[in-house]
This record gives C-alpha cells, structure tokens and sequence, in this order.
C-alpha cells in the first residue's frame, strides 16, 4: 500500500498533474470525496455514466425507438410530449396505492432477474 496523501498533496494532483483529456478521473475523485473518501465501483459507474453524454443520447434513442414504443403499443404507458419531441413517459394507469406500487415494483425486478439468468448478462450488457 502506498502512503497517504495529504489534502494540499491531492489538491495539487487534480490541479497540475490529473488528465482532464476524458471525465474518468474528475468524476471518480469526485464520487469519492462527495462519499466519504470511499465508494463503490458500482457508485463509480453510475457517476460515470451519468457524466458520459453519449451514452445517455444512445440509451435516450433506444428508450424512444424501442422500449417507449412497445409499452406506448400496448396501452402501459403513454409519451409525454414537448411540442413533437417526446420527453418523457408516463404510467397510463389510475391512481396506484403504495402497497400496488410495491407489488408492481417487485414483479419488475423479478422480471430482471428472470433476464438476467436466462441472457447471462441482459440485454443492456451486450450494448457497446
């Protein structure tokens, strides 16, 4: 293990000697120091991703060519538009309890899982 740094040790690091050619390294120092000093690579991920336009365009264009509009084609949910461009969606169903909002809740995620284990991964592993 290598020897702790002092803050002025890292503040001179993120100031003179960190690349800042890509988001990698600002945003995992910054999950970090927003978490305590320690975090998940799971919470470094998201960080990531959440930062990474791209991939938020990519998954943005697959949610309304794709998921959107299969769930829109079968009544579930209905797009919430701004003037033509769709933004949004939203459940096309009454009023939900928080006991129904669980229960659904937990179909879906039993339904994750049941795509996990039958794909390996899911589908949402196998994008670039």
């Amino acid at each position: 293990m290598t020897s702790t740094l002092s803050a002025s040790q890292l503040e001179d690091f993120i100031r003179r000697k960190m690349r800042m050619s890509h988001i990698y390294q600002p945003v995992m120092l910054k999950t970090l120091l927003e978490n305590g000093g320690e975090a998940t690579v799971e919470q470094i991920v998201k960080a990531l991703l959440s930062h990474d336009h791209s991939r938020i365009e990519y998954y943005g264009i697959r949610t309304k060519n794709m998921v959107g509009r299969v769930l829109t084609q079968s009544g579930v949910v209905e797009p919430v538009k701004s003037g033509r461009s769709t933004t949004g969606y939203r459940l096309n169903i009454d009023k939900l309890t928080e006991a129904h909002r669980a229960s659904l809740s937990a179909l879906c995620n039993h339904g994750l899982g049941v795509c996990k284990i039958s794909s390996g991964r899911g589908h949402m592993g196998r994008n670039p």
